[in-house]
């Protein structure tokens, strides 16, 4: 059995590399990007997953966005009111300046993504220039619950993983990462984070084309994929 798993990831990372061989950035043999969306739960994978996928796609062909830099500035509230503010809820993403981005990418112009600071739940001064590649990677936890943003998404992703793993990864990731206390960490996941998911979260596993398990190797399945990717990218 894992001789016959070995032989097929070789021969679908052989055509892999082939189809990558096609890619040229700068004869624009491409007409536009290839929109990969990745949804899922807090703690599901996600952005391991999105990763593992630009890195084997090859960085000079995949943009990658994440929602995330798209929280809205609360930098006009005192941050007592800002860490108390429903970072869950759909309604604190700016998605329309999201989707303004994907169309601009669309017709080949250059953006500025919005920074996001998490720790004091703000965005940043300044911008991360992006110039549109043959991909664009975009991963974010309510992604699918947009319609304008759902819409503009090729191949749909959904990472499943049970609530006590994505907890178990929310808190190492908070705590780490985001300068955030353990008890504050439990305290937004029980209040916001859980019933969240279920009512925005979750129902974006039905309208996934592909839904991955986020908690087994992501080998097989990015490098399958990949393949289905540069396949339409340029079938187009």
């Amino acid at each position: 059995m894992w001789q016959k798993h070995a032989y097929k990831l070789h021969s679908l990372e052989y055509k892999v590399r082939e189809a990558k061989g096609k890619i040229n950035i700068f004869d624009r043999q491409w007409n536009q990007p290839y929109v990969i969306g990745v949804c899922g739960g807090s703690g599901s994978g996600k952005t391991t997953f999105c990763k593992q996928l630009v890195k084997y796609l090859g960085h000079d062909n995949v943009l990658h966005i994440s929602q995330d830099a798209y929280y809205k500035d609360l930098s006009h509230l005192p941050f007592e009111q800002r860490a108390d503010v429903n970072f869950d809820h759909p309604d604190i993403i700016e998605f329309p300046l999201l989707a303004a981005h994907l169309d601009d990418l669309m017709l080949g112009k250059d953006v500025n993504l919005p920074l996001y600071d998490f720790a004091k739940h703000s965005r940043l001064l300044g911008n991360q220039y992006a110039s549109p590649k043959p991909i664009v990677v975009l991963e974010g936890v309510l992604l699918f619950s947009d319609s304008d943003i759902e819409k503009r998404i090729n191949h749909k992703v959904f990472i499943d993983a049970s609530e006590k793993v994505r907890f178990e990864r929310r808190l190492k990731r908070d705590v780490r990462e985001r300068g955030r206390t353990p008890e504050s960490v439990h305290k937004q996941f029980n209040h916001s984070v859980s019933p969240m998911h279920n009512i925005y979260v979750e129902p974006g596993k039905t309208k996934a084309d592909q839904v991955v398990s986020g908690e087994q190797s992501f080998d097989t399945v990015i490098v399958d994929l990949s393949l289905k990717i540069l396949k339409e990218l340029f079938s187009n």
